[in-house]
């Protein structure tokens, strides 16, 4: 299986003076979370009460959707634009703990709470990775 820090080993031409184990640590966060948070939005739609969840499922499905398109940015070198990279890590950031807190009302909740997990260390990752870009 190749990994994120595979992939950036290959690239052919200089990534600057980027933090690759930040880099590298965001993008698995983003790809992790945004799994979580698609598997808690399909499990909150198995709920018995779903109709109280919308807010929950809404919630994942766009933290899940920009957690994919964060990876996927920060995947791409060619032509960087730091302003770019800096708006969507901070847009990530804004998704993951809107998430965190949404999914961490729902205490009873197994998949909530791994949902909220996931979205907090993305977080953390995009901050550390954001306060590395300068």
């Amino acid at each position: 299986m190749t990994t994120v820090k595979d992939m950036l080993a290959t690239y052919p031409a200089d990534l600057g003076s980027v933090d690759r184990e930040k880099l590298s640590r965001c993008i698995e966060e983003c790809i992790a979370c945004a799994q979580a948070c698609t598997a808690c939005a399909d499990a909150c739609l198995s709920e018995g009460m779903v109709g109280d969840l919308a807010k929950c499922i809404r919630t994942d499905m766009d933290c899940a959707d920009i957690c994919n398109a964060t990876a996927s940015v920060l995947s791409r070198h060619t032509g960087y634009d730091a302003n770019v990279t800096r708006a969507i890590l901070q847009a990530c950031m804004t998704a993951c703990k809107a998430c965190a807190d949404e999914c961490g009302r729902h205490t009873g909740m197994e998949h909530c709470r791994i949902c909220a997990e996931a979205c907090r260390s993305c977080e953390q990752a995009c901050s550390d990775l954001l306060q590395a870009l300068g």
